[in-house]
């Protein structure tokens, strides 16, 4: 008989771990797979959704510009209820711990619809620190019915909570995307000609250093002190610093009035997903307030400088080749100056390791929902 699974989604991050699960199932006639997206992000949703092939069924179109999270949160949950009825899932997939997994998942509870929640587990046990996505975790745990966690620390962590039952060490999506690009960059010469072309200001003669920021409990002093060390890093004559800029207001307005006319610092669009890889691929370094990529960059072998206090992905800490600095504008540049100038840090954070999957997490999951459903 075949299963309707739904995968429900809002954000870019969201997107690009779920398309490889999208094609997995589609590709088997044992699924009917639709997909919904909140539109808790917009264009930069639509870039990877494009860059996947991927249409969604149902489109909520809940983007507002500075929307409160009780307002997002009320909408999904009123919007989903004809998406629901009208599908009738066997199963819905939600990722991470966006206000759409938190909210998506209620929705499913409250039409005991079972849930399937992809990179499950994952903690830093300070409710406030990423906020909300810790405690949205935490909701959807207490909802889901299969957790797929991507590392044995995520599963530990459901384990230290109380969860028994349908836990999997699935590696995680995300993986199985970026090699899915990286492969795609590196056997295509038109392709990698084309990028190199559309970022021919990279000197391949400096170190790039490639800036991400966004997160909630950065706005305000934490960004302004980022950027301040931006700032001063940028005299330094062997470095260009590539930095995509988020296109929340509470980060553009700080990160421009501070550097735009900064020299050897280049402030992007928020770039399209096989974009950023051809970054991340190019970049002696990487600074960043992301979750996903602390993930990413440990598949490549690229240095993590992680601008937060702390972090639910503790294995790439614990195997040194991630490093948790904060936001002060001192930490930054101090930890920056070691990378640029000790070869033998650089070297020991530039392993590749492959401690968050190894490209197949998406075979796992669908193996799961074919022995379950």
């Amino acid at each position: 008989m075949i299963k309707k699974v739904l995968l429900i989604f809002g954000t870019r991050p969201e997107a690009i771990k779920m398309a490889s699960i999208f094609h997995t199932l589609k590709h088997n006639n044992l699924f009917n797979v639709k997909i919904c997206i909140t539109g808790q992000h917009k264009e930069m949703l639509e870039q990877v959704l494009n860059l996947f092939g991927i249409t969604p069924d149902y489109n909520l179109n809940l983007m507002q510009s500075n929307q409160t999270l009780e307002s997002l949160t009320s909408n999904i949950l009123l919007s989903l209820k004809s998406v629901l009825l009208d599908f009738l899932p066997d199963i819905v997939l939600v990722h991470g711990d966006t206000t759409t997994t938190m909210a998506s998942s209620l929705a499913c509870f409250y039409h005991k619809i079972k849930v399937g929640h992809v990179e499950a587990g994952l903690r830093t046990n300070n409710k406030y620190s990423p906020w909300p996505e810790e405690i949205n975790r935490k909701i959807t745990a207490n909802i889901a019915d299969f957790h797929f966690c991507p590392t044995a620390a995520a599963k530990k962590n459901l384990l230290n909570e109380g969860y028994k039952e349908n836990l999997y060490i699935t590696g995680n999506t995300v993986i199985d995307s970026l090699l899915l690009i990286q492969q795609k960059i590196y056997n295509d010469e038109n392709l990698k000609n084309k990028l190199s072309g559309k970022f021919d200001f990279i000197d391949k003669n400096k170190k790039l250093i490639l800036v991400t920021g966004h997160r909630r409990e950065n706005f305000g002093l934490g960004i302004s002190s980022i950027c301040y060390a931006l700032e001063e890093l940028s005299n330094r004559n062997d470095v260009q610093i590539v930095y995509p800029v988020h296109l929340n207001p509470n980060i553009q307005n700080p990160v421009k009035e501070i550097l735009q006319e900064c020299k050897n610092i280049f402030l992007l669009y928020p770039q399209e997903y096989l974009d950023f890889v051809y970054l991340m691929i190019n970049s002696y370094l990487i600074l960043t307030d992301s979750g996903g990529i602390q993930e990413e960059a440990s598949a490549i072998g690229k240095p993590v400088l992680v601008m937060r206090d702390t972090t639910e992905r503790p294995e790439a800490i614990e195997a040194g080749i991630a490093k948790l600095i904060g936001t002060h504008k001192k930490d930054i540049i101090e930890n920056v100056i070691k990378l640029l100038d000790n070869k033998a840090e650089y070297e020991y954070m530039s392993q590749i390791k492959n401690i968050y999957g190894d490209g197949t997490s998406s075979i796992q999951i669908q193996n799961i929902l074919l022995e379950h459903l």
